[in-house]
Order: C-alpha cells, then structure tokens, then sequence
C-alpha cells in the first residue's frame, strides 16, 4: 500500500565544483545535503483527506443505522439528516485544530440545537463525531490533528464546529468550504452522495478532496472496489485515491469525438433543467443519454473520464449557486484538464461570499470541446428567451381578451395591449440574468 505521500518527490543532491585556476590542485568535492521537496499545500490536502476519509465512515455508519427521526427539512424543504452535523463538526473540528487562523464556510449551522428539545439528537450527534474522531490512525495521520484514541469532545464544541462555517466568504485570505453530505437525498436513497471540502485563498480554489462512498456509478466499473477518494492541488495534478485514502493515481480527461460524449446532469429535474441539457445535446450531436447522479460525484466522473460533459441550468432565474457546491470538483476537473466557466463561458468567482453570485449555471468538459460546447448553450439560452417571450405574450393577450369580454366593451383593449408589452419586459428583464 502506498501512502497519500508517495508523489512528493525529493530535490537530488547537487554537486557544486568550484573553477579550477591554473597550477591549482583540484579542490575537495563539496556536496549539497539532500533537501525534501515540500509541496505548497501539502500539509492542508493531507488533513483534508483525513477528514473527508472520517467524515465519509461517519455518513456511513448513519446510513446504516438511520431512523426516521434522524433527519430534519430545511426552510428551502431539502433534508438535513445528522450525517450532515455530524460530518460537518468533525471536519471542522480538524481543520480549526491544525489551521485555528483558517475561516470555514460550511452549508449547516447549529440553529436549532440551541433549542432544549433537539437536545437527545445533539448527544447522538456528538457520539457520531467521537466515534469518527477515535477510529484509528492510518500511518499518515498525526495525533496533532487531533484524531485517535482519547479525542472526544463535547455536545457544545460539536455545535460549535458546526457553527464556525458560517463565516461570509469574500476574496482575501483563507478559508475552507464543507458540504458535509452533498446530494442529501442520494444519500438517503443509499446512491451517489458525496463529502467535499476545499480550501480557497484570496478567491481561488487550491485543495479540494472529495469523497466518494458509493462511487463508481455502475457496479460494472471498477469491479470489485467500492468509494474513493478524489483530491486535487492548484498546479499538481487530480489524483484518486482508495477510501482510506491510500494508493494515489493520477487521473485525466480523456478526448472523445463529441457525438460520443456522456453528458452528466442531475438527477432531481428541480436542480437542473434537464429539457434544456437535451438540447444541447441535440445541437452536439450526442447519441446516448445523460448519466444521471446526484452530488459533485459528477464532478469525479468528469475528471476520470466516466463522462465527458457536466451541465448544470438552474431552473430559476434569481438562484445563486453556492461555493461549497462546487469549489472542489471545479479544481479536480481543471487539474485534470477540463475547463468549467458559466453559461455564458465566464470563470466562476469564489470570492464575492457564500455563492457564486451573478455567475448562471455550470459547464464543465474537456477544454478542446468546450468552446462548442458553450456555443450551444447560447443558442438554447436564445430559443428558451423566445419560447419565454411567446409565452408571456399568449398570457397576455388571453388575459386581456378575458378582462375585455368581462368589461362588456372593446375601449380597454389597447390598455391591455399595453400590459402585454410589460410582461414581455419582465421576462426580457429576468433572462439578462443568463
């Protein structure tokens, strides 16, 4: 087995022989010492696949344990399940105990365990925390981390674990993001889920670790293994790792003609417009259809080549995608030579604060096929406006040939066309948004 370690390479010795003048002996050899070659960042991938590896037996174990008081719904009507708490103070906990300075921004907060009756769930989230915190250490941990045997902590240091991500993001200086349990509700269908975590300074993502419990998608890849881990680091590669996060290998996009793409999509129709990713692929030419799962599991796919081509259209015009969503599968395509921008082909900002801001929607691909890619999300964006303007025209007119019939007289027809005229605005107003 090799551990998490393995490519950090080492500088050879050099030999330094000064310039011999004449009628001179030759000088005495001087040698370098060896000096290890230390990776930036090294230190904050390996504490985060630590927690993402601890965090993903935690998620495991309450999969299979969970009840049907286990879990909450949201304001926005998404499960919460204790997984999530749990994962999330747990990473917490070790990024705050080896990077205290680091700010977190997390996807749950403590809220509700300020409240005496969530007491019995906050004890039974803290027993979930200890009991990934205490599982023993794999070679490359370190107690400093604060993992291993006699780690416990307390029902108040987990909710405050939880509520330390909720710092406001922005773009100076460092801070992680954690979705401690991302597609809650594979997760609670016993798919695709995932743990991602990333660290982001001044605005760019520069480690992100995903892990993958469930993955491959098929039980007819990469038969016999199940759960991986993925991290990647600005400038050094994506690598896929066992789920005790051991035996690295590199990973890469492959290039495929763009008739054979497999396109990635969601798999609630609620998260992504999957009307729309038709077609695009119908403008692409594309053959097959869409491999659907949920979380940045698609992200991990993309980047080993299970598919080509992830597209993600918000279904509402005003949402904003949030960071933690996406930060670390961004940098584990980009490092395996993949391209994501938004719809309209611009970068994506981490550093406006906890979402991506006026950024819409997600194109993810090989680079050599992503300017054609976004060339036909144009052209959909274009026809989806006029369908839009159609419809709101046909609303319009009806309505008013409704309020007219019921007026008993034709004198307020063109006051109603006028009306049709501004909700035609309105939708033109809301699709400058794409």
């Amino acid at each position: 087995m090799t551990s998490i370690r393995s490519f950090k390479t080492t500088r050879t010795a050099r030999t330094l022989v000064p310039e011999i003048q004449q009628g001179q002996a030759p000088p005495q050899v001087q040698q370098v010492p060896q000096v290890p070659h230390v990776w930036p960042f090294a230190d904050e991938k390996d504490v985060a696949i630590s927690a993402v590896r601890r965090a993903c037996i935690v998620t495991q174990k309450v999969f299979e344990s969970m009840g049907d008081t286990d879990y909450l719904t949201k304001s926005d009507e998404s499960p919460v399940t204790i997984g999530d708490f749990a994962a999330q103070a747990l990473i917490s906990q070790m990024i705050h105990a080896v990077f205290p300075d680091d700010k977190i921004v997390g996807e749950e907060d403590a809220s509700q365990f300020y409240n005496s009756e969530k007491k019995e769930m906050l004890h039974h989230i803290t027993s979930i925390v200890n009991e990934g915190l205490t599982a023993d250490k794999m070679d490359y941990e370190h107690e400093e981390w604060g993992v291993g045997m006699g780690y416990e902590i307390s029902p108040r240091e987990v909710r405050d674990n939880i509520d330390r991500g909720k710092f406001d993001g922005g773009d100076v200086g460092r801070m992680w993001t954690i979705d401690p349990i991302d597609g809650t509700k594979g997760f609670l269908r016993g798919e695709q889920y995932a743990v991602c975590v990333s660290l982001i300074v001044d605005g760019e993502p520069v480690v992100g670790v995903i892990g993958c419990p469930n993955f491959p998608h098929q039980s007819t890849e990469l038969e016999g293994e199940k759960g991986y881990i993925f991290s990647a680091v600005k400038d050094q590669g994506s690598e896929r790792l066992t789920i005790e996060g051991l035996d690295p290998v590199l990973i890469s996009m492959p290039s495929v003609h763009p008739s054979d793409l497999v396109v990635l999509e969601s798999v609630e129709s609620a998260h992504s417009s999957h009307s729309f990713n038709a077609r695009v692929r119908e403008l692409l030419t594309v053959d097959g259809l869409p491999m659907r799962m949920d979380s940045q599991a698609k992200y991990c796919a993309l980047a080993m080549g299970r598919g080509h081509l992830y597209l993600r259209m918000p279904t509402r015009a005003d949402y904003e995608e949030k960071i933690w969503d996406h930060a670390p599968g961004i940098l584990l395509v980009e490092e395996a030579g993949g391209k994501v921008t938004d719809s309209r082909g611009k970068l994506l900002n981490f550093g406006l604060g906890r979402t991506l801001g006026r950024n819409y929607g997600i194109v993810a691909c090989g680079s050599w096929v992503h300017p054609r890619v976004i060339d036909s999300v144009k052209v959909v964006i274009k026809e989806s406006r006029r369908s839009k303007e159609k419809r709101a025209a046909a609303a319009a007119l009806a309505a008013a040939v409704v309020d007219v019939d019921a007026k008993g007289g034709e004198g307020e027809m063109e006051e109603e066309k006028e009306k049709e005229k501004e909700s035609i605005g309105r939708v033109r107003d809301v699709d400058t948004k794409l």
